[in-house]
């Protein structure tokens, strides 16, 4: 959900402007790992959900995941998550579910309103092994935004759930959120945020509209366009 891959050669650039040497770039809410994955040097990637950091570190280990999982083994999994390998219920939950949501509903091989025929597990496979295959030597990490350990000066990337947009698997506190990256720019580290909006001391330093079936409005699905920007506190 939330997928910056196809923003992410537009902002690198912007974020990643003056790195120095063994600098430490760091995304407090790596999700799809659709940017990290695109950056080298020193990275410390880390999310909040169990699941998915598991699937990561898996499939960095080499782990080749099923190539096809069917409605009922998925419906299986979802209801009985203990009895399974965290990592795969990681790859079951997200790649196997419409729009990448966790546990959203099964997705497989299925026609499209154009008469095509999409196999989206197939497409996951393929889009994720890629990414996996970018992320041999970055750090992997499980825990709040707030709990995690940033390496001094680090350059950071947040991409938190979007305000007013569909809920991921908890709640989300955005004003504190906003104050949490006003003190870690306090503390010497580059931040940057991507969102639709931020507060009043926050400035804007790029912006594009994109169709997304993730929006300001809350809505999903369908083609519905949002302005993504990228902000940095202001001063």
């Amino acid at each position: 959900m939330g997928s910056k891959a196809r923003i992410a050669k537009s902002i690198l650039p912007i974020i990643l402007a003056g790195r120095k040497v063994d600098q430490w770039y760091v995304e407090p809410f790596a999700g799809g790992m659709n940017s990290i994955c695109e950056v080298n040097g020193n990275r410390l990637a880390n999310d909040n959900h169990f699941y998915l950091i598991q699937m990561w570190k898996e499939l960095v280990s080499g782990w080749e995941p099923p190539a096809v999982v069917t409605r009922n083994e998925y419906n299986h999994i979802k209801a009985n998550k203990g009895s399974y390998p965290p990592y795969l219920v990681g790859w079951v939950g997200f790649n196997c579910s419409y729009s990448g949501k966790w546990f959203g509903g099964f997705a497989g091989r299925t026609g499209t309103k154009t008469g095509a025929i999409r196999d989206y597990q197939s497409e996951a496979i393929k889009n994720v092994m890629a990414q996996s295959r970018k992320l041999s030597d970055c750090v992997f990490s499980c825990t709040s935004y707030n709990q995690l350990l940033i390496p001094p000066e680090s350059i950071i990337y947040c991409d938190p759930p979007y305000k007013g947009s569909t809920q991921y698997f908890q709640s989300f506190d955005h004003s504190l959120f906003w104050q949490w990256v006003r003190n870690v720019s306090q503390q010497g580290h580059k931040i940057f945020v991507s969102e639709y909006a931020a507060p009043n001391d926050f400035r804007c330093i790029w912006q594009k509209q994109l169709a997304s079936s993730l929006s300001s409005n809350g809505k999903s699905g369908g083609s519905i366009i949002s302005t993504e920007k990228l902000f940095i506190l202001d001063g």
